[in-house]
């Protein structure tokens, strides 16, 4: 068996219910790779899960930091290995779970994040807000094509940490064109063809759960502050919602076309990976898991 299991692949396919199956069967426990369930209080948004539905096994790198905390990829790397580690030392199996791909590259392969500067950022942040991340990507093709080809035009995020990186260093390092691990894992990949009806109605039940009254209570904490947990899927679309840029049905359609967008690029990120085995949906998918795992 490998020492460490990846479980997975776009949001709503599951992979919450079968990292924990594999977990207890193993013994392992579950470290997440959310990017959005590190943060305190977004809980109806992600779908994290409660205490009783972690059903025992322990969790690590849930509810790590307050909602103005701006989120790096090399801090979550910092933070996943301290917890892979501290659990391989004591022979227990890290189950990492999550649709996060750069937080999952980051923490189990040999990626290195070169540095920020906090002058540059704010100005192409500020860039962002006035001019939009098609802009943005344009700007970023005309200095470094390749690594413009590998992202979402519309991702601003993304596009305005790659154009920080390309003008602080004069390119994007070609690491992640490569899959050098970083641990021995099997990856576990879940992928379903009803995603976009599965997401709408995961969008209808986190709304009737209390979306928008959590949301309430983060903007009270700061949220509208926070660069990264500001713009996750459902709490931007409330937050303009709350600010009267759209009425509530509006905010809900927005966050279920913009979720549909996430999975296409999940999707598509983690399908270029040949190192991932992809379960059949229609099949036991925890029997399938183990006997992945137990093949290693």
């Amino acid at each position: 068996m490998a020492a460490v299991v990846a479980v997975v692949g776009p949001t709503a396919t599951g992979k919450s219910d079968l990292g924990i199956a594999i977990a207890r069967e193993v013994g392992g426990h579950v470290v997440n790779a959310d990017s959005m369930q590190l943060y305190r209080g977004m809980d109806i948004g992600t779908a994290k899960l409660t205490a009783a539905e972690r059903d025992g096994v322990p969790h690590h790198l849930l509810d790590v930091w307050d909602v103005t905390h701006t989120a790096t990829a090399a801090e979550y790397q910092r933070l996943a290995r301290e917890a892979i580690d501290g659990l391989l030392a004591r022979d227990v199996t890290p189950v990492l779970v999550g649709g996060s791909g750069l937080y999952l590259r980051a923490a189990l392969d040999e990626l290195s994040f070169p540095g920020t500067d906090p002058e540059l950022r704010a100005s192409l942040e500020a860039e962002l807000e006035m001019h939009g991340a098609l802009a943005l990507h344009a700007r970023l093709a005309a200095l470094d094509q390749a690594a413009a080809g590998r992202m979402e035009p519309t991702n601003g995020r993304r596009v305005v940490r790659a154009l920080e990186v390309v003008l602080l260093t004069g390119g994007m390092p070609g690491e992640m064109t490569a899959y050098a691990g970083h641990y021995d894992v099997t990856y576990l990949g879940l992928d379903r063809d009803d995603l976009a009806a599965r997401t709408d109605q995961r969008v209808d039940r986190m709304w009737a759960a209390g979306l928008v009254d959590e949301v309430r209570a983060l903007a009270a904490q700061g949220l509208r502050g926070g660069v990264t947990a500001s713009r996750a899927l459902g709490y931007a679309q409330v937050l303009a919602m709350l600010d009267g840029r759209y009425d509530e049905t509006q905010a809900i359609e927005m966050t279920k076309t913009t979720t549909r967008r996430f999975v296409r690029r999940q999707r598509a990120w983690f399908r270029r990976d040949p190192r991932i085995s992809w379960l059949d949906p229609e099949a036991d998918l925890f029997e399938q898991g183990i006997a992945a795992v137990a093949s290693k």
